[in-house]
């Protein structure tokens, strides 16, 4: 049985990530001085960078929150919630981006005109953007967050509060000291996904060059374009910073909280 899964895993991930590699480096470094040349893909890499960190740290505030209500608190809604928060792992990001052309367009959403009224464009913009890669990665902080939460139970945050702390000392002193592993690998889990949308973005952003593409969407436009050594360049930087995350906070991750 470690056999076949050591075997499923190989040929699912580890075949196409080792052919990447190996085409990128077909060349030698040529096709990585090729595609950082070109300003278009820095600032691609750029605009990725800064639309996942945005929506990694808007998910982490609100899956921690989502995390906590569903676990310390009942009431009415609670199972249809938990399902919505699960959503976007059924839903092709495509649709998502569609769905959100359909509520915050300008032309024709339900509130983009009053919004671009007041000076704030959404779709084909930042905001667009961001509410898409908060979307797709929604799940990844909570789903880490709510098991931990049920392991430790409530017992020491009721004797805080028995003893005068308020809400915000709970919490900081007790309820995310307990969790902070769970948070930070479902950070980690949630910077991935982010780096790597593309569906739902190719929608929202228009895969404006030199404006709002993304380094995934560049990597489309060059492989399309014939330039598939860049491709693979870009393509490998996003798949380095990825494991490089993952495989950091499990060096980091404290031996007694792996079980």
């Amino acid at each position: 049985m470690r056999l076949l899964a050591l075997a499923y895993v190989f040929f699912l991930v580890g075949w196409p990530v080792i052919t990447l590699v190996q085409r990128t480096f077909a060349d030698g470094w040529s096709s990585f001085g090729q595609a950082f040349s070109d300003p278009d893909v820095t600032h691609a890499l750029l605009v990725t960078v800064e639309i996942s960190l945005w929506a990694v740290a808007i998910n982490t505030v609100f899956g921690v929150g989502l995390a906590l209500l569903l676990v310390r608190y009942e009431f009415p809604g609670k199972r249809l919630l938990s399902a919505f928060i699960d959503l976007p792992m059924s839903m092709s990001p495509v649709v998502i981006g569609l769905a959100l052309m359909l509520v915050y367009s300008g032309r024709y959403g339900w509130f983009g005109p009053p919004l671009e009224a007041h000076g704030l464009v959404v779709i084909f913009n930042s905001p667009g953007m961001i509410m898409a890669t908060c979307f797709v990665a929604l799940p990844l902080v909570v789903r880490e967050v709510v098991p931990v939460l049920e392991e430790i139970g409530d017992d020491q945050e009721q004797a805080a509060r028995s003893l005068g702390a308020n809400a915000v000392q709970v919490l900081r002193r007790i309820t995310l000291p307990a969790i902070k592993w769970a948070v930070v690998y479902g950070v980690v889990l949630s910077l991935a996904r982010s780096l790597g949308e593309f569906g739902a973005l190719k929608i929202v952003s228009g895969n404006l060059t030199g404006q709002t593409q993304t380094a995934p969407l560049v990597v489309e436009q060059k492989y399309n374009n014939f330039a598939q050594g860049e491709a693979y360049a870009v393509s490998f930087v996003l798949v380095l910073i990825s494991v490089l995350c993952i495989l950091v906070v499990s060096l980091l991750r404290p031996k007694e909280s792996r079980s």
